[in-house]
């Protein structure tokens, strides 16, 4: 057989693998169900008012660094983008205007998730991923309005590297959010417990929630579930009863946890896990007794070639970002369930309960103030802030200038905060000796103004021996 001298002499297995045309119907799914997850979202922000709540009503905002430009539009310009954030993630889920539409969807709701750290929680981030990612697949190619309505755009198939860097980002975050509850507390059961013991009466065996050995299998189980099951979805023969499995899981967290969207965004996204083209497979199975399913409509099929070079460093050099987000915290001393450095970006999701009390003093000009912060934040805001070094700095540096712009000139100040780890007994959390807007927020290692954990194991036998241990959720984002 005489050799195809136009294939590259530089083609690896890799680039071949990630070249070879599979079928378009998964990533469609994945565009359908990501698209529906977020018009529900948007719904339910608009229901409970959660626009005003979170952006409007607040006087200030925790900006994320070098971000403090991108601040909440006035009444009713917000409420109004929030519904382009709904109408394009209406679109995408149609396949309408797809190109278009992901691009509005991923600038739109990147400017929520970045208006306020206070909001911050790992799902908007994982939905913020996805969007980026799908700016540029071609997930509009099946199961689209476009496809159906445009010339040229219908194809069975796409690039095996669209739904691969999909399988890549979940793989990240499933076996993440496994390894980063390897910590003593969370092995020990906490904050598990806490929180499970607190709603026993809700459910009819909730009784088995007060022994510790069903709470630390539980935990057990969660971490073996992540690192061991996630592997374990690459494997077609494994693939189904992990997804089972899988399913079963989140919708226990969603009977169990008040997480939003997050447990079906996961059970949807999860499905890019099957064969490419899984829809079709499983709408045959449905239609067998009935007949024979046949397709309509012209479709294009992708000629196959190797990637650009400029698509496969793109492919390496995003995978190494999602590796090394995560690992970072790795690189910073200290305990990053006590202080949080390393802990955004990192799929640290629902292992901390962080309670916290306190005030701020400030000093101007010789004369002493003492702030409670709720006359300034929500209390969301103060909830998050109180139990965050980065917020509670940033706070400060907001209190300063209030008191600048009033006319004083020394301006300190101060912080009395005392809080709990998992159940732990209150121990001061931030020095009060420290004037913190004399000081810089260290964003590569602990800062010396935050005070060690004195307790560094706690679990549910802890709290069992604990008098009054609390036992309400708390901060577990």
């Amino acid at each position: 057989m005489q050799p195809n001298i136009t294939t590259p002499l530089s083609r690896t297995a890799l680039a071949d693998m990630l070249s070879r045309p599979v079928s378009s119907l998964s990533l469609a799914a994945f565009r359908i169900g990501l698209g529906a997850m977020l018009v529900w979202d948007c719904w339910r922000f608009i229901q409970y008012d959660r626009i005003h709540r979170y952006f409007v009503e607040p006087e200030f905002n925790f900006s994320f660094s070098g971000l403090g430009w991108v601040t909440p539009l006035p009444e009713p310009w917000i409420h109004l983008a929030w519904c382009v954030v709904g109408l394009s993630a209406l679109c995408v889920m149609l396949g309408l205007f797809y190109r278009v539409s992901i691009v509005i969807l991923t600038m739109s709701f990147a400017y929520f998730f970045l208006l306020d750290k206070a909001e911050y929680l790992n799902h908007f981030y994982l939905v913020l991923l996805f969007l980026v990612l799908m700016c540029f697949l071609p997930a509009h190619r099946a199961l689209s309005l476009d496809a159906r309505w445009r010339r040229g755009v219908a194809s069975d198939q796409v690039p095996y590297a669209a739904v691969f860097i999909l399988r890549a980002q979940m793989e990240i975050m499933l076996v993440f959010a496994g390894l980063v509850k390897i910590t003593p507390d969370w092995l020990a059961g906490e904050p598990l417990g806490l929180w499970l013991r607190d709603q026993s009466d809700a459910f009819p065996f909730g009784f088995l929630f007060h022994y510790d050995w069903v709470i630390i299998a539980g935990t057990w189980t969660t971490v073996a579930l992540h690192v061991l099951g996630a592997p374990l979805l690459l494997w077609r023969k494994t693939r189904l009863p992990t997804f089972v499995i899988y399913c079963a899981f989140h919708m226990a967290n969603a009977v169990f946890f008040n997480i939003g969207i997050f447990p079906w965004l996961t059970i949807a996204a999860t499905t890019i896990f099957f064969d490419p083209d899984w829809p079709r497979q499983l709408a045959q199975r449905l239609v067998a007794p009935f007949g024979t399913l046949v397709a309509h409509g012209p479709t294009t099929r992708v000629a196959a070639g190797t990637l650009p070079r400029g698509v496969m460093i793109g492919l390496v050099v995003w995978i190494a970002i999602q590796i090394a987000l995560p690992l970072r915290a790795g690189l910073i001393p200290g305990e990053v369930r006590w202080t949080g450095d390393g802990h955004r970006f990192s799929w640290r999701m629902r292992i901390y309960d962080r309670q916290a009390d306190g005030a701020f003093r400030v000093v101007a000009d010789g004369q002493e103030y003492t702030v409670d912060p709720a006359r300034h934040l929500t209390d969301r805001q103060v909830g998050k802030m109180l139990v965050r070094p980065d917020m509670i700095h940033q706070f400060a540096g907001y209190l300063k200038s209030r008191w600048t712009d009033a006319g004083y000139r020394d301006v300190a100040v101060y912080a009395d905060i005392w809080k709990s780890l998992n159940g732990r007994p209150m121990q001061p959390f931030i020095n009060p000796e420290v004037d913190l807007t004399s000081v810089t927020l260290n964003r590569l290692g602990p800062d010396p103004w935050v005070m060690p954990l004195r307790e560094p194991v706690w679990g549910v036998a802890d709290n069992r021996l604990k008098p009054g241990a609390r036992t309400t959720p708390g901060d577990g984002s």
